[in-house]
């Protein structure tokens, strides 16, 4: 375990860390008592950070995820609750001058 007082990690901070990638983790000292670590980027990547995880598309996840009842048991239970005779409504009218009317 190499360490370093303050002064001397300032004055000599080149070889520091040059020592912190070829030794290991350099030691920092104030007044006696370890206050700081030295590592290489390659250590810390390695033993400091965690994975990132990738990013969930709520979208996807919710278009993705598990399957409640397969599409027979679907049609079974949800399949009635719309009206057959009803063909929705025309809502093309509403737009009819191109701008959106938004009360």
């Amino acid at each position: 375990m190499a360490a370093w007082q303050v002064q001397q990690a300032k004055s000599r901070f080149s070889e520091l860390l040059k020592n912190a990638r070829r030794v290991g983790p350099q030691y920092i000292t104030s007044h006696g008592t370890q206050t700081a670590v030295v590592v290489s980027i390659e250590d810390f990547e390695k033993n400091y950070t965690q994975p990132k995880e990738p990013k969930v598309d709520l979208r996807d996840f919710l278009l993705n995820g598990p399957k409640l009842f397969t599409d027979e048991e679907h049609d079974e239970i949800f399949g009635n609750l719309r009206d057959p005779n009803d063909t929705g409504r025309n809502v093309d009218s509403i737009f009819e001058d191109g701008e959106e009317d938004v009360a």
